[in-house]
Parts: C-alpha cells; sequence; structure tokens
C-alpha cells in the first residue's frame, strides 16, 4: 500500500513536496486556507538562485556566499546541497515553463543581488515567484487529475495528531461548512509560511498567521533562531502595510541616497565600495535606519538613471506597482524607503533532511529554520523553497513509517490569530537594533495564555539571551560578535515554560 502524507500549505514549500510525494507514487492531502495562486510565494520579485554561469561562477562559490551572509548559523551539510541542487532545479524550472528573461544568445539573464560576489539570480521579471509557483502548480494539476493529490482550499490546520510520540495525523477545519475534519497519514509535512501574524508591519501576507508554528510548539515541537528576523532594507509605506520596493532595483543598478543640503549623498557607495548596494540585508537595513536617525532626514532609492528599456524588460512589474500603490513612477522621481520586516530566518527547528522534533513531522520553506542562518540572501529563499519540499517530501517517503489511525489532540479551544496587544509589543522590541531593556520590559508584558504567548515569550527571550550582534541580531548593548559563546543555534522548547539553549550548528 502507498504511503498517504498531509501537507499544510500549498505555497511553493508544499507544492514541490506534494508533486515529490506523487512522483513518488504516494498520495497527498494538501490543505491550505486559500488557493496557491494567492500564496506569499507569488508575492517573490527579485528571482532564484543557482550557479549556472559556469565560466564565471560556481556552486562552491555560492555556497561560500551563503555560509558567509549566514554568520556560521547553518548546517553546512544542508546548504553545500542546496546550491549544488540549484543549477538543476532552475533548469527544471524552465523546462516546466517559466518564463525566464533571456539574453540575446539563449543564456539565462542573471542580476546581481545583495551578499553575492556574483551575478547567479536568474529572474522572470519581478513576478519570479508567481511565474515559478504558476509552473510547479502546473504540474500538481497533472498528479490531481491521477487521483494521488487531493487538494483541501478554504481549509484552516486545527491541530495534529500523536500517538505514542509519533504524529499520526492532522485536524482541519472546513470554514465554509464549519465542520473539523480528522485525517490520518504515514506523515505530516507543514509548509505553512512564516510568522507575520505576530507582527503589524510586514511586506509578507496577512495570511501566513503563524498558528500553525505556534500550535506546534505548544505541543512541545522545537523551534530554533527565532531572534532571526529580516529587514528587508527597501520597503514603502502604503496604507499602513509595508510595500516591498524589489532588491531587484539595486541589482539593476538603483542607489540608495540622502540628501546632504541639496546634494544626493550615496551613503553605501562610499562605506562599501565592493558591493555599495548590494550588501547583504542586514547591513544595509542597519545603515538605512542609522543614517535615517543621525541626519533625521529620509532615504530615497534612485532609479531614474536606469535605461527605458530596463525597467520594460526587467522591472517593468515593479514600476507599476510603485505607480499604482506609491503615486511615484520611478523613472522620474526618486522613492522614499524604509527596512520592513520581511522574512523569518528562524522558525521549526529541522534537521538536514527536514525532520522536526517529533517523529512523522516534517518542515519546508519559511516556517522552518533551515539554509538561511542569521541572515538570508536574496533570491534563496524561492530556492530553500522548492529545495526544502523536494527534501521533506522525499525524506517522509524514505522513512515510510505506518499509518496510525488514532492520536491524541489538544482539549482548548485556541485563537487562530495573535492579540493585538501581542503584535505591538513584538514591534516595538524585536525591531532593526534591540537591547536587554526594550526586550525585558516586552517580556513582561506578555502573559502565557495562549499558543501566540507562548511563541512571542519564545521569540522575545531568543534575542535576549543572545548576548551578541549577528547579522539580522544587532544589540545595541552586544554590539560585537562573540563566535566563543554563540556561534550556535539558539533552540527553544515548551515544557510548562518557555525554555532557550543553545546548541552547536
Amino acid at each position: 500500500m502507498n504511503n498517504r502524507f498531509i501537507i499544510i500549505g500549498a505555497g511553493l514549500a508544499g507544492l514541490s513536496a506534494a508533486l515529490t510525494c506523487a512522483k513518488n507514487g504516494d498520495s497527498v492531502i494538501l490543505v491550505s486556507d486559500g488557493y496557491s495562486e494567492r500564496s506569499q510565494s507569488v508575492m517573490a520579485e527579485g528571482g532564484i538562485n543557482g550557479a549556472i554561469d559556469t565560466q564565471n561562477d560556481s556552486p562552491e562559490a555560492h555556497f561560500q556566499d551563503t555560509l558567509f551572509s549566514s554568520c556560521g548559523l547553518v548546517k553546512e551539510e544542508a546548504i553545500h546541497a542546496l546550491t549544488q541542487a540549484a543549477p538543476i532545479i532552475i533548469k527544471e524550472l524552465a523546462r516546466m515553463g517559466v518564463n525566464f528573461n533571456t539574453e540575446q544568445n539563449g543564456k539565462l539573464s542573471l542580476r546581481p543581488f545583495g551578499g553575492q560576489k556574483n551575478r547567479r539570480t536568474a529572474f522572470a521579471g519581478t513576478s519570479s515567484g508567481k511565474q515559478i509557483l504558476t509552473a510547479i502548480n502546473d504540474e500538481v494539476r497533472k498528479y490531481e487529475i491521477k487521483g494521488l493529490i487531493i487538494r483541501k482550499p478554504h481549509h484552516l490546520f486545527r491541530d495534529i495528531l500523536i500517538d505514542k510520540g509519533v504524529c499520526t495525523g492532522a485536524i482541519i477545519f472546513d470554514k465554509y461548512s464549519q465542520k473539523e475534519e480528522l485525517l490520518y497519514a504515514n506523515g505530516v509535512i507543514t509548509a505553512s509560511g512564516g510568522l507575520n501574524g505576530l507582527f503589524k508591519d510586514f511586506t509578507g501576507s496577512v495570511a501566513n498567521t503563524g498558528y500553525c508554528t505556534a500550535l506546534l510548539f505548544a505541543r512541545g515541537v522545537k523551534l530554533s533562531n527565532l531572534e532571526m528576523i529580516q529587514y528587508h532594507p527597501t520597503t514603502a509605506e502604503n496604507n499602513g502595510k509595508r510595500m516591498l520596493v524589489s532588491e531587484a532595483a539595486r541589482g539593476e543598478g538603483g542607489r540608495l541616497f540622502v540628501y546632504k543640503g541639496n546634494e544626493k549623498y550615496y551613503f553605501m557607495e562610499e562605506k562599501y565600495p565592493e558591493l555599495k548596494n548590494l550588501m547583504p540585508r542586514d547591513v544595509t537595513a542597519r545603515e538605512i535606519y542609522n543614517i535615517s536617525k543621525e541626519m533625521n532626514c529620509e532615504v530615497f532609492l534612485d532609479m531614474t538613471e536606469l535605461d527605458e528599456a530596463v525597467f520594460e524588460k526587467k522591472l517593468k512589474s515593479l514600476r507599476e506597482d510603485c505607480i499604482k500603490y506609491l503615486s511615484v513612477d520611478p523613472k522620474d522621481s526618486p522613492i522614499p524607503v524604509f527596512p520592513g520586516i520581511h522574512y523569518f530566518m528562524g522558525g521549526i527547528a529541522v534537521d538536514t533532511a527536514h525532520r522536526t522534533s517529533l517523529k512523522g513531522l516534517y518542515a519546508a520553506g519559511e516556517c522552518c529554520s533551515q539554509y538561511h542562518g542569521a541572515n538570508r540572501l536574496g533570491g534563496n529563499s524561492l530556492l530553500g523553497a522548492v529545495y526544502g519540499g523536494k527534501v521533506a517530501a522525499s525524506t517522509a517517503c524514505e522513512d515510510n513509517l505506518p499509518l496510525i489511525q488514532d492520536g491524541e489532540r489538544l482539549k482548548e479551544d485556541l485563537p487562530f490569530e495573535a492579540a493585538e496587544d501581542i503584535k505591538d509589543v513584538l514591534q516595538t522590541a524585536m525591531g532593526v537594533i534591540r537591547n536587554e531593556e526594550s526586550l525585558s520590559a516586552a517580556l513582561e508584558k506578555i502573559k502565557e495564555n495562549d499558543i501566540f504567548s507562548l511563541l512571542a515569550k519564545a521569540v522575545l527571550q531568543s534575542a535576549l539571551e543572545r548576548r551578541e550582534s549577528r547579522g539580522a541580531h544587532f544589540r545595541s548593548d552586544y554590539p560585537e560578535r562573540n563566535d566563543d559563546k554563540f556561534k550556535k543555534v539558539s533552540v527553544a522548547s515548551f515544557d510548562e515554560t518557555v525554555n532557550i539553549r543553545f546548541e552547536g550548528v
């Protein structure tokens, strides 16, 4: 009898996992709040990394850039496998029909992205995520027709089932019928996205509530690197939310500046003459934050010097979004930008094969802590989602756990969203720059009365106990990196109380 798997989340990582299971001949129940076409994955604009220019680049160079950017908080075996697989994945996606930009000679166009010394980001205009998801989604549809994949959209994940220390299935809730359904499986793969729902100000989808991660943490599943929250350097205010101004803009020649009198001061180019405006995101975000505070001024992204052809062929969607949502044509006027929460490097702790601390439970995509360490390279998120989904599914298939139609669940009725006061507290304390006073004060305000408060405490305690600055985690009271004590992964666990410890990578 073939295995049956439940996948929570139908974005890029979930679809990749579903496709891998189905190709193996196993059946899949694909559970999601909405449809794949409305997942956060479609919002990814910049591109996907892979060393496909073999004359000027290599998987080893990609590995080294990823390792350096991570500040030592990644499993080298995992990112080595990721970067080796990257060129193959991009070629597979092209065969699936992803309309990557190409040069006149037919080779894929590549753009530079932050933190990388080589051009290795393949892209489809500024709608790369949408193109990639559409291609994989079309492949998944083929296995739906064969009956190997059953979709359950408009369903919410409610809980997992556990029998004798093994995850045996999940409970889901139909938003239309208002009924629960118990599903049993040989394994559960969560691909539920990042922790947007813990905050008020972010670039991602409001559908990524963080409920799945919060519930699993309350169930005893370990989390890691929760303090590592990436602020994208260039976001713009848009009706109370942050609109991403893609790194593609700087990859194509956009420049950051502030006004000194009537003159433009290109501060990144003066301070970082090698990578200039394409320094790693943590560095660029802090520089924008600091100079805006020191000079009490706005920071601008200048694309006015770019050729019309660049906008038409490579930044068309970005330009349209700026005109539509910001009422600014970037060809004519600079755009005011400021860092905004964009990506969660931390999440569910997994091993190199994407197993969690609970047998029978796997995780992939942004919900898990893998590949990015303390700081994610632009272009590695789409790669990590596609590859991570494949690895998690392959592992689940290989583990070949028995189907057990039993298991316990939590008894409480649990909220689906974090309370507004929790969001306010975290937004204030977990900024670009943190310190003990603000983190301790925030912890005092969090009461352990639901799963989101437990997760919030884990985030804050992880940041408080990492008494150093590393990657996306910058402490003004501990501004130096301390490899002797903290070149380790923070691991959060819950057993009556929230506990944080540091473990070797």
